[in-house]
């Protein structure tokens, strides 16, 4: 008996530690970082290429340690239970059997090489890279036998999953990655939000952030020479509108740099200005357009203004580069700008916010996230829900906030009051 157990001890110790590695190699893989190891990667670590050649079908690599890991702890319990039902005749030696065979595996086989690789999983990655390729490589036939015939009995159910099915959507890891780190204190809020606007220019359209055909500064193309520079100067902005008859008929832009520069050549001489020589042609773009094309577009015919349009080629408003830029880094303030976010936060813990507040203005000022699928304003917002145009003193609640109407000019509401609501457990 105990030369039997002596003979048992080495090879269950074997089967344990090689049981031990597919664990480790399983947790390490799924738990590592993508983006460190395709850094390394870059870097010319051998290591880290093989952990990301076994990523790129995860599935694949999943199925292969897992049929390894089960062909050893099987192969483990057969043994153990064949030995002790031979030293211990009826079911005595399967009980036992079972009992010993059950720690060993849940403790030697799976908790503790699993707790060890979670803790580096990066480097046990890369460590376990060569061991997890060659099981891939050996099982590799047999799990893709396995996940034909997976999918074929999932489409017996209504589940159609092909080959190449993503499990994971790269922009919903990263996002989520982003706010992980933000909420363990590691990214703070000014970088989690510049992530969010990088993640979100291909889900937001120029709609979402312009400046409306009412907020737009225009001059008329057939004031006087002296007018329209007296008018450029008190506006103060760099590209200006002009139009002619009414602001639908925008008949060109006129740049601040292409004017001053036309004053210098007439010598001081304005009245000799003509004003449509040195007007831009204006650009139209249509209001559907998603911020990451229009910056791709600004870059490349390098402009940084346009004009909004609907379908109809009504005017809405105007959008600039440095509008898609602010979305991704905040409010770029020069020496010229007002600092006016339109939002007061009050002693008691309200807010007092102007109408006009873009919802995801407030969102990024509180941390909140109030929706912005269906209004742009935080006025839009309340009307929206609303479903009518509230007077003055008129109070709702809507997502565990108090909307409170302060002002109203016309059909427009120009302030409310936000207080949160504390719900108590």
């Amino acid at each position: 008996m105990i030369a039997t157990l002596l003979v048992l001890a080495p090879i269950l110790i074997g089967l344990l530690f090689v049981s031990a590695l597919f664990s480790a190699g399983e947790t390490s893989m799924t738990a590592a970082s993508r983006g460190r190891m395709h850094q390394l990667e870059r870097d010319g670590d051998k290591a880290a290429k093989r952990v990301n050649r076994l990523l790129t079908d995860q599935e694949k690599m999943i199925g292969a340690i897992l049929l390894g890991n089960n062909l050893i702890n099987i192969g483990a319990s057969a043994l153990t239970t064949s030995v002790l039902a031979a030293m211990f005749p009826g079911a005595m030696g399967i009980a036992i059997s079972t009992g010993v065979m059950t720690v060993l595996i849940l403790v030697f086989g799976e908790v503790l090489p699993k707790t060890l690789a979670i803790t580096k999983p990066d480097d046990v990655a890369r460590g376990m890279s060569r061991m997890v390729l060659w099981a891939v490589y050996i099982f590799g036939p047999v799990v893709q036998a396995v996940q034909w015939f997976v999918r074929k009995t999932l489409k017996l159910f209504g589940v159609n999953m092909s080959m190449e099915t993503d499990v994971l959507a790269a922009h919903q890891e990263i996002r989520g990655a982003i706010e992980y780190h933000h909420d363990e204190g590691s990214v703070e809020k000014r970088d989690r939000n510049m992530f969010r606007g990088v993640l979100d220019l291909s889900e937001l359209d120029v709609s979402q952030i312009m400046v409306h055909r009412k907020q737009i500064f225009m001059i008329d193309a057939d004031l006087g020479i002296e007018r329209i520079i007296d008018e450029a100067l008190k506006i103060g902005h760099t590209r200006i509108p002009l139009y002619r008859d009414n602001q639908e008929n925008i008949v060109g832009v006129l740049h601040a740099r292409d004017l001053f520069a036309a004053i210098t050549k007439a010598r001081g001489d304005v009245l000799s200005l003509d004003i449509d020589a040195i007007t831009r042609e204006p650009w139209f773009i249509p209001d559907t357009t998603n911020l990451k094309s229009q910056l791709n577009a600004f870059l490349k015919q390098k402009q940084h203004f346009a004009l909004v349009v609907d379908e109809y080629g009504a005017l809405q408003g105007m959008v600039t580069l440095e509008d898609i830029l602010e979305e991704i880094v905040g409010d770029i303030e020069d020496e010229h700008d007002t600092a006016q976010t339109g939002i007061r936060k009050q002693a008691d813990g309200s807010l007092i916010v102007d109408g006009d507040v873009p919802i995801r203005d407030l969102n990024r000022f509180m941390d909140w996230d109030l929706p912005d699928d269906d209004a742009v304003t935080i006025a839009g917002l309340v009307i929206y829900e609303a479903r009518t145009i509230p007077q003055p003193g008129q109070t709702f609640i809507f997502f565990d906030r108090k909307f409170q109407i302060l002002r109203r000019q016309r059909n427009q509401i120009t302030a409310l009051k936000i207080t949160p609501i504390v719900i108590e457990n």
